[in-house]
């Protein structure tokens, strides 16, 4: 049976903690102190994870994780925490918890992360002293920085998919649709991450040996559009000095992936809708049609309802590409992935410009965390690449992060957000969910009590 070791000083909620965790099947522990926890731990046989409040009457709860790695005892550590302080629960992790989860607990989340946790677990059961069994985060002696992980030896992912309620919302509805035939629209701002998501889609569907082919409707010229979809003869128009394959038969047999699907014109609507209820194209100056099979998957920064209701967008187009929707949180709505992009954009950087920082500082991750990053992922890679290149230390500073910001403009906080987009996506949500509030609170990354609000 798997044991579990709450940590809580609040007797009341560990206890409530302690029995719903016991009807789920496990074996559970409580303590009210890092210290009694550590005479538990000692004293009992092996636990598979620890469930740990962030503020402790005698010390940190991060102190007994320190303890934990120090006695190279690598269980599975999960910070719970009232303060809605990012720095805390990012330290948590890169000082090698497993997780973490705010107060108020929704219970279904903390059982997530509980089985998310044991199942990303190497051992069920802490091992024997070996300091190779511990696991290692490069902590500088200075508790005022904050550092990514050593440099791994094999080049770094190019992108991470965040462990937030935002995140494992999002990437749970792509699991979900990815097997399916199913059209899907991605709905986001720039910078996003939308093409990622587009490609997950296509590698954890049945085409995935096939081809994966993007292309940007934003950047097509109204008057060779019909030939990047469709291909096109030789001699079919004036400088057409070969046959060229079309974007569809690229694509047969895979995804075709249609970005900024919103600036299409109407014209290019209409071709477009043809092909996909047709299954079939005819290549510009060509006299046969040739069949295509492919999985569509769109994206837009746009508002289409919006553009179908002003007659931008045919109607009949816009239920083809959605027949799944899948909107996208904007950085600012994923909480403490932001320090977990702005280490992976750290490593990234160090291994194009040949640089060797470690992270950031205490006053620059604040400041990370206090700026909106209205361009999202994109802005955040951008900033974090040029602070790579200024740093003169082993930590990005503050100034130096100021400087690869570059000047801030200030706006009146009326003009940070558009209210009426904000509820139409916070509706869309809803719908999205079956009508359910927590559901769409937690896919927006927003809680219940705020999506009431800004329902009025």
């Amino acid at each position: 049976m798997t044991r579990i070791l709450i940590v809580e000083d609040d007797i009341a909620f560990g206890t409530m903690m302690q029995t719903w965790l016991k009807k789920k099947g496990f074996d559970v522990d409580k303590a009210t102190s890092v210290g009694a926890a550590v005479r538990l731990i000692e004293n009992k046989p092996a636990y598979n994870l620890v469930l740990s409040d962030l503020r402790l009457p005698d010390r940190d709860g991060l102190e007994l994780l320190a303890w934990l790695h120090k006695h190279c005892m690598p269980i599975p550590f999960i910070v719970m925490t009232n303060y809605a302080e990012v720095q805390n629960a990012v330290l948590a992790m890169k000082s090698g918890a497993a997780d973490y989860i705010a107060k108020p607990i929704q219970p279904d989340i903390l059982l997530s992360k509980i089985k998310d946790a044991l199942q990303n677990d190497n051992t069920s059961t802490p091992q024997p002293n070996n300091s190779n069994n511990n696991k290692t985060t490069k902590q500088p002696n200075n508790s005022n920085h904050t550092t990514t992980t050593p440099q791994p030896l094999n080049p770094s992912p190019r992108y991470i998919e965040g462990k937030s309620d935002a995140s494992r919302q999002l990437y749970s509805y792509v699991s979900l649709v990815a097997p399916t035939p199913m059209s899907v629209l991605i709905l986001g701002a720039s910078g996003t991450g939308k093409e990622y998501v587009a490609r997950r889609i296509h590698e954890q569907s049945q085409r995935a040996g096939k081809p994966f082919v993007a292309l940007d409707c934003g950047a097509i010229p109204r008057d060779v559009a019909a030939s990047e979809f469709f291909g096109h003869k030789k001699g079919a128009f004036t400088g057409a000095d070969a046959d060229k394959r079309g974007a569809f038969e690229a694509a047969n047999g895979g995804t075709l992936f249609l970005d900024e699907v919103g600036n299409l014109s109407y014209e290019v609507q209409v071709q477009l809708l043809r092909a996909l209820q047709e299954r079939r194209v005819r290549p510009l100056g060509g006299t046969e049609e040739r069949p295509i099979d492919i999985r569509l998957v769109a994206a837009t920064n746009e508002n289409l309802e919006q553009a179908v209701a002003e007659g931008r967008f045919r109607e009949d187009l816009y239920h083809r590409l959605s027949e799944f929707t899948i909107y996208m949180p904007q950085l600012s709505e994923r909480g403490t992935d932001l320090y977990l992009f702005a280490d992976l954009f750290v490593r990234l950087a160090n291994e194009e410009l040949s640089r060797h920082v470690e992270g950031f500082d205490a006053r620059a991750a604040e400041m990370l965390a206090s700026h909106t990053w209205p361009g999202n992922l994109r802005e955040l890679n951008n900033v974090v690449k040029r602070a790579v290149l200024m740093a003169r230390g082993a930590f990005i500073t503050q100034d130096e992060l100021s400087a690869a910001m570059g000047p801030v403009r200030q706006e009146p906080i009326t003009a940070l957000h558009d209210a009426d987009a904000e509820r139409q996506r916070i509706l869309n949500a809803l719908q999205q969910c079956g009508g359910n509030k927590s559901k769409a609170a937690r896919m927006l990354g927003i809680n219940r009590k705020t999506l009431y609000n800004k329902l009025g």
